[in-house]
């Protein structure tokens, strides 16, 4: 069995999340499949860098990241991203 590695020793959970449902926001990289998304060949282009989505649920990922399940609108996808793929447009400063 492979190691899954962590990319950081932060534990998300231990805060809310920094996404609520409904809100508004915008990637901030290219998403491609990685396999898990069915109809699509690995390697293809999900949702591209700047695409506007909508949080549709938030989950958790090995009990320390949260995952938002966006929806993006203009390509009809709901993908599962990290914060730190996101920005919001609901709550800029």
């Amino acid at each position: 069995m492979v190691d899954i590695a962590r990319d950081d020793d932060t534990i998300e959970i231990a805060s809310p999340p920094r996404f609520e449902i409904g809100e508004r926001v915008l990637s901030r990289s290219v998403v491609r499949n990685d396999g898990t998304y069915r109809g699509h060949d690995i390697g293809d282009v999900l949702v591209h860098k700047g695409s506007i989505g909508i949080v549709r649920s938030i989950g958790t990922f090995l009990q320390q990241f949260y995952i938002y399940a966006v929806e993006f609108t203009d390509s009809g996808h709901q993908v599962g991203m990290r914060a730190k793929e996101l920005c919001t447009l609901d709550h800029l400063p």
